[in-house]
């Protein structure tokens, strides 16, 4: 009789324990699943991160004007920043997380890559942020992390980048690959060029940490594993698809008050530089009076210091002020967005020439960076090849003022103008950098005002991390969270 009981007490048991097992199955939400391969997450993580910047940047460096209202970043007049790249780094680190669960060096190489290229753009943005105890707020529930200096952040993106690249397996297929389509020694590439570019935005300083910028520069340029050619860029390629086209697409913005600076195509009329044709639209007055498109009188812009009314009332009312090219907005594919491209990374490999940092010629990637960028308007605005050919390219550097020639500030700023010229609507806030490092090349700004170093730390770091916050105030600006106060990198 006791057995029967016992039997029959296992039996309910085991019914009661399979019940709730089924019963915790019903209850899992299928749409927030605990594990995922790492592939999902990076295709997930890749189109966020090569989309376009938008126009914020453009007006910064003087290459757009408003004509509206008065622009913030056209008048130098920004105040908070964002930390909205934390929320793209909670989805690295969950990508890492399961590359280690899988055991997938790859992905766990490449989740460092995008580590150092968010962290790097949050700590340009604002100077000390927080890095080490970041995106903790899960794993050990600590939402209110302190900041690093942003010695110590460059420091360490320079550390993961030498990890990532240490880790990458180049025979091993990248699932979920939409930039590189799997192929893992372009990842390779880009992740060594893109600390070449880390390190030579620090050419005013000469260590970050226990990091020496030049022998790193050099030891990684060693490396030979480096984006060499067009078909190497690091890229995002649009489709003519829902969620999937050019970033700028149908932006009703380009149509209305938003205008061409004086200051970019005023560059590109003086160097006859028919990349002109391809930025930015005859003037209104040009084309009614049926100018050719490669005649660069049909181009002018307004400058970025003028009120925006005094534009109003003179050049857009008498039809002489240049629109962007509308292929910007209209072709849903118009051309692959780059955070890191050949040219750019044959400008940086010029410049470190030009300093000494490595044995090459400065003539000799300067050159390549514009026949590379050439082609790649030749490739994705055919419209517009003819102007673009081989012998136009060669003979736009025939010029005696693109000889990298003179003085070395002098041929500095040959190198940062053209890399500049290079940057309509790519690379995001780079070609702003460049200026504030190096002074080239020259903009024009109200008078009385000064470019920004940096933006105002967030409201929402106000509200909710306040004792950190106020002490990384301190430590660098003595309190004064302005956009004027002068960073790390820049000091």
């Amino acid at each position: 009789m006791k057995k029967l009981v016992i039997y029959t007490l296992i039996i309910l048991l085991g019914f009661i324990t399979k019940s709730c097992q089924d019963l915790d199955e019903l209850n899992e939400n299928p749409n927030n699943v605990s594990q995922t391969h790492p592939q999902l997450l990076l295709t997930e993580i890749s189109a966020e991160a090569f989309q376009v910047a938008g126009t914020s940047p453009l007006y910064a460096s003087r290459m757009l004007i408003q004509t509206g209202e008065e622009n913030d970043y056209q008048y130098f007049k920004w105040g908070n920043g964002s930390f909205g790249e934390f929320n793209d780094l909670r989805q690295v680190t969950k990508m890492i997380e399961e590359a280690e669960r899988i055991s997938s060096p790859n992905y766990i190489a490449i989740g460092k890559f995008f580590r150092a290229y968010y962290f790097y753009q949050l700590s340009l943005r604002f100077g000390d942020i927080p890095y080490s105890e970041a995106l903790k707020g899960e794993s050990e529930d600590d939402f209110q992390p302190s900041y690093d200096s942003q010695e110590t952040v460059f420091e360490g993106i320079i550390t993961e980048l030498d990890e990532a690249a240490s880790m990458i397996e180049e025979d091993v297929a990248i699932e979920g690959d939409i930039i590189f389509n799997g192929d893992a020694r372009k990842w390779l590439k880009l992740i060594n060029a893109y600390e070449l570019k880390l390190l030579i935005s620090l050419s005013n300083k000469t260590t970050a940490g226990s990091i020496n910028i030049v022998s790193k520069f050099q030891e990684v340029y060693a490396r030979g594993m480096m984006i060499s050619s067009l078909e190497d860029n690091a890229q995002l390629v649009f489709q003519d698809q829902q969620d999937s086209r050019y970033t700028e697409f149908n932006s009703s913005s380009y149509g209305s008050s938003m205008y061409m600076s004086a200051t970019y195509i005023d560059l590109l009329k003086q160097l006859k530089d028919p990349r002109l044709f391809i930025v930015a639209e005859q003037t209104s007055s040009a084309a009614s009076q049926g100018l050719d498109i490669n005649n660069f009188d049909s181009y002018n812009g307004g400058s970025p210091s003028e009120n925006y009314s005094v534009i109003n009332e003179t050049l857009v009312a008498s039809g002489n002020i240049s629109k962007v090219n509308a292929r910007y907005y209209t072709d849903p594919t118009t051309e692959p967005h780059n955070i890191l491209s050949y040219w750019e990374v044959e400008f940086i490999l010029a410049e470190a020439s030009l300093r000494g940092w490595i044995n090459d010629q400065p003539a000799t990637h300067f050159e390549n960076a514009i026949r590379a960028n050439f082609e790649f308007y030749r490739s994705n605005a055919s419209a517009y090849s003819e102007y673009l050919s081989v012998e136009e390219v060669e003979e736009y550097l025939d010029q005696a003022v693109l000889g990298i020639e003179g003085t070395e500030e002098e041929q500095l700023e040959t190198i940062i103008t053209q890399k500049y010229i290079a940057t309509f609507l790519q690379a995001g806030w780079s070609q702003y950098y460049d200026y504030l490092r190096t002074g080239y090349p020259e903009f024009d700004y109200p008078t009385g005002q000064t470019p920004p170093y940096r933006f105002v730390y967030p409201v929402e770091e106000y509200n909710n991390n306040t004792k950190n916050l106020e002490a990384a105030i301190n430590a660098q600006f003595g309190g004064n969270d302005g956009i004027r106060q002068l960073p790390w990198w820049l000091d």
